[in-house]
């Protein structure tokens, strides 16, 4: 709960700008740095998706560390170090040229923006207990925070990377700035919400093997999401810039990007509320799947517009559909290893996509590389349907 009479939703929008920085800059702006780092460094796709490899392994041993750090640290503490050293990630990319050095930044980064993403997920989510009238409202403008970081790059990068050949050097350190504003606006409304039961929660044995084959279709289907959004998010605008896409028209299409996922917040807070099993989540992936392959049908921008903003409004509602089905099948004692699961089997997909993703584009174009993450979203649609609401006695 809250400890003053603060408005919930302001609360959760001001913990959104912990995604913003952990995944809006931390993460997705990399895809409009890559083309110029890819030039500038002589990188193969291969060797570029790495980078976000790297962030992926990071980020999944920051998902599995989370709640133990939590239990030692507090939660609050957690976050806010997630942020201080998601900033130093970030800045430290503007001062190397280092190919070895820059992956072991990426991984310091995704490791950060675990700790950040998971440990305010799990703050959401006991504050969406405590507010439950409007809590898919609230879980789906904490993870909309993404969207903004998204905008903020698609703004500023482009700026910043027109000021020479080593650009993508001053870019990384302008979002390492913006980074800094967003860490102190989280600052006081991370200290809004008790955390001593989430605390205790984190030192109760689990249920693990039950719990894990109870959600095995909508964990499955998370590893599919994380392989095949992130495709899509490492590549397009090297796709676009590849199809002669200007300047504005990458900021544009970024920009809308992250304007649709700010609004699919209250797209669809009453999917998340209304529905226990996964049909929202194969919802979700479905329409993300037919966003990734429009590109696909025609090498039109307007076509590229179009995807931009469906995908932009579907694929971190994923995201929030995972936290809104925990919250609704397990006890409160139980969120922080809920969400820490989903959290790291989301990690494991993001390791294999950009790679993967990267090695088909190098052998057969980005179009290759796109078909594949489309694809793989359908399937994890198909898979998220056989998730079922939890009958075992473990919902709240």
């Amino acid at each position: 709960m809250t400890k003053r009479a603060e408005n919930p939703l302001l609360i959760a929008l001001a913990l959104s700008l912990g995604p913003a920085l952990a995944l809006g800059i931390g993460r997705f702006a990399y895809a409009l740095l890559l083309p110029a780092m890819r030039e500038d460094l002589a990188l193969s796709f291969a060797a570029a998706g790495a980078l976000n490899t790297a962030n992926a392994v990071g980020y999944l041993i920051g998902a599995l560390g989370s709640v133990a750090w939590a239990r030692r640290y507090g939660m609050r503490g957690v976050l806010l170090s997630g942020c201080v050293i998601t900033l130093f990630g970030l800045g430290m990319c503007a001062l190397t040229r280092s190919y070895s050095v820059l992956l072991l930044l990426r991984f310091v980064a995704g490791l950060s923006g675990a700790m950040v993403l998971s440990i305010g997920g799990m703050l959401v989510a006991q504050l969406a207990s405590a507010h439950p009238q409007r809590a898919g409202l609230q879980l789906g403008v904490y993870y909309s925070g993404i969207g903004l970081g998204i905008i903020v790059s698609a703004l500023l990068v482009p700026l910043l990377l027109a000021t020479g050949p080593h650009g993508w050097q001053a870019a990384w350190l302008g979002l390492a700035i913006i980074g800094v504003l967003a860490t102190a606006l989280i600052w006081r409304p991370s200290g809004a919400i008790r955390s001593d039961n989430m605390h205790d929660a984190a030192t109760r044995q689990l249920p693990i093997r039950q719990l894990m084959r109870s959600l095995f279709a909508s964990l499955l289907s998370y590893f599919l999401f994380g392989v095949g959004y992130i495709g899509y998010m490492t590549f397009n605008i090297a796709l676009l810039k590849g199809r002669g896409a200007t300047p504005l028209q990458v900021t544009v299409f970024f920009s809308l990007l992250g304007l649709a996922v700010c609004v699919s917040s209250r797209l669809w807070a009453r999917l998340l509320d209304r529905f226990r099993d996964g049909k929202p989540m194969a919802a979700l992936n479905f329409l993300a799947g037919l966003a990734a392959l429009l590109p696909l049908c025609s090498t039109s921008m307007t076509m590229a517009f179009v995807s931009s903003v469906l995908f932009g409004a579907c694929f971190i509602s994923v995201v929030s559909s995972t936290t809104a089905l925990v919250r609704h099948n397990l006890a409160a004692t139980q969120w922080p290893f809920g969400i820490a699961l989903f959290t790291s089997i989301f990690a494991l997909g993001q390791i294999v996509g950009p790679t993967l993703t990267g090695w088909l584009s190098d052998s057969g174009g980005l179009e290759k590389g796109l078909l594949f993450s489309g694809c793989t979203l359908l399937l994890a649609a198909v898979v998220a349907m056989r998730q079922r609401a939890l009958n075992v006695g473990l919902g709240s």
